[in-house]
């Protein structure tokens, strides 16, 4: 980690956790926190996984401070119960009238494949249908990104569809895998929720 990683990870430290999973909290993101983003976002698997094209670190900054005040999003950044800051996740796109929102997870490197992303998952899926009024999560990933999916699948998403030659990465045409968690089926997922940790 560089200086500045290490300085975020103490902050983050002190952090509210406003929401909790099994084995991670959830607090709200700050703008403080765009040198960690910037830096899960910038790993070449990320980049490759998620199809981010890295941005500059002042633009990731700006564009944190934008969207701060925006009633459309909610982001979270994921945390050990130290207040170890392992990934970032959101919810986006979100309409109160429909009840839908798009569900975001980016974690650090070192952190992946030890279901510490299922949990935050988990953790936003209850908070998105138990304390908003959501009817209907999208999660969005290319069809090749096994990892998300396998994630999105643990978290009870159902792929609903494909959008064929959806998006352009690393010079080849991918299909987008749609996948979607409805109330009724969250409702039916046979686990603990976040409010009975």
């Amino acid at each position: 980690m560089s200086d500045n990683e290490l300085e975020d990870a103490a902050a983050a430290r002190d952090r509210v956790t406003c929401w909790r999973g099994r084995t991670v909290g959830l607090a709200a993101l700050d703008a403080e926190d765009a040198d960690l983003i910037h830096g899960w976002r910038s790993d070449p698997v990320a980049a490759h996984e998620i199809g981010f094209w890295p941005r500059s670190l002042s633009s990731l900054r700006e564009r944190m401070e934008r969207e701060r005040d925006d009633h459309e999003r909610d982001d979270f950044l994921v945390l050990l119960p130290d207040g170890t800051p392992i990934g970032h996740t959101a919810l986006i796109n979100q309409d109160m009238v429909d009840g839908t929102a798009e569900v975001f997870l980016v974690m650090d490197p070192q952190y992946r494949g030890k279901s510490y992303g299922t949990d935050a998952l988990d953790a936003l899926t209850d908070l998105a249908f138990g304390e908003l009024p959501m009817q209907r999560l999208q999660a969005v990933t290319h069809t090749g990104n096994t990892a998300a999916l396998s994630v999105l699948d643990r978290a009870g998403f159902v792929q609903e569809g494909v959008r064929r030659s959806a998006c352009l990465h690393r010079g080849r045409r991918l299909d987008v895998a749609v996948l979607s968690l409805l109330r009724s089926e969250w409702e039916a997922l046979e686990r603990p929720r976040s409010w009975d940790l």
